[in-house]
């Protein structure tokens, strides 16, 4: 039963939520990441849309879009917004988005936004990925909670053409990375979320990780860190309710640690951005409100995977990237001291 519920989960991995007119609020986004094979250098480029609760008609389409680069230290931004009425488009039965123009289809996308020094357009293609990746348990998917959902439709996906930033063409021929869908009623309320789409030392492994907080009224949920792992053709998927509380996680502004096991392996490791690479982006919250992401796709990643017999380890290996792992921190405190750039 669980495999055929995760199996529809997969089918729709791509499919949006959103309904035109809903009063609930709601926001939901793909979005596209990949690193060059080499060099401390990434996109990340973001469809969404954002509806305000109990206000529908003042929905709009948000396309975002920043370059990182880990060389010069000088990162574009760039982000425009327009009605979603009459100029924007989320097919609910396939992967068809358009943003005024905008487009985003399976294995294509292109556009612009911004302006300047910051504009950045892109026409990029993408293959490959294998089956979509879901971080959350299937059933709760299509459950009332979390009200933030997210999965990875094409893990591992390689991208090719051309993106044009601060004025200049960036061949993306054989970068890696991935194609991603999140949605919800209301962004989580603290979260750290991390991804390696090909480590330096394992090009062909992915994680996909993150730890969440929610607040309840007053209080405060114990921290929860679902987390899964392809490896040597293995999905390692440690995300049920009760392993991601049982996890150990600790994250600051730049620093992040994690750790979870059962008894027979433990997957423990770290994510590190460098501040000079951390990008600040203000989203807002469907119920009100706005957060503070603060977003690198060059940060560090070490990953070592034991396993276990009869309580002891036989066995480990150490995954690593130096500037190919992607570390987001989603926050209400305003004193990080990362400029908001969007």
């Amino acid at each position: 039963m669980a495999g055929a519920k995760a199996g529809a989960v997969r089918e729709r991995a791509n499919h949006a939520r959103y309904r035109p007119g809903q009063r609930e609020g709601f926001y939901e986004s793909f979005f596209q990441r990949a690193n060059h094979p080499t060099r401390p250098l990434a996109f990340w480029i973001r469809y969404t849309l954002f509806s305000p609760a109990g206000r529908p008609e003042a929905a709009e389409g948000e396309l975002w879009a920043i370059y990182f680069d880990g060389e010069s230290g000088r990162h574009a931004v760039a982000k425009r917004e327009v009605p979603f009425a009459g100029r924007c488009s989320f097919a609910r039965d396939a992967l068809s988005v358009d943003i005024d123009g905008a487009r985003l289809r399976p294995g294509r996308l292109a556009g612009a936004a911004g302006e300047g020094e910051d504009a950045i357009s892109w026409d990029l293609a993408y293959e490959g990925g294998g089956e979509p990746l879901l971080l959350l348990p299937a059933a709760l998917y299509d459950a009332p909670l979390p009200k933030a959902k997210a999965l990875v439709g094409a893990p591992l996906a390689v991208y090719s053409g051309v993106l044009r930033a601060s004025g200049r063409d960036v061949d993306i021929s054989g970068w890696v990375g991935s194609q991603n869908h999140n949605w919800g009623t209301k962004h989580t309320d603290l979260y750290a979320w991390g991804q390696v789409a090909g480590f330096d030392s394992h090009p062909d492994s992915f994680l996909e990780v993150a730890t969440a907080r929610l607040k309840v009224g007053p209080f405060w949920t114990p921290s929860m860190t679902p987390l899964v792992l392809r490896h040597g053709g293995e999905e390692i998927a440690l995300s049920s309710l009760v392993q991601a509380v049982r996890a150990e996680a600790s994250f600051d502004y730049f620093t992040w640690r994690f750790r979870t096991e059962t008894d027979r392996l433990s997957v423990e490791g770290q994510i590190t951005a460098r501040a000079g690479d951390v990008v600040g982006l203000a989203y807002r919250n469907p119920p009100g409100g706005v957060k503070h992401c603060l977003n690198t796709k060059i940060g560090a990643c070490s990953v070592t995977l034991r396993r276990k017999s009869l309580g002891r380890e036989v066995g480990s290996e150490t995954l690593t990237t130096a500037r190919r792992a992607a570390f987001e921190i989603l926050t209400d405190d305003r004193g990080h001291g990362v400029t908001i750039r969007a």
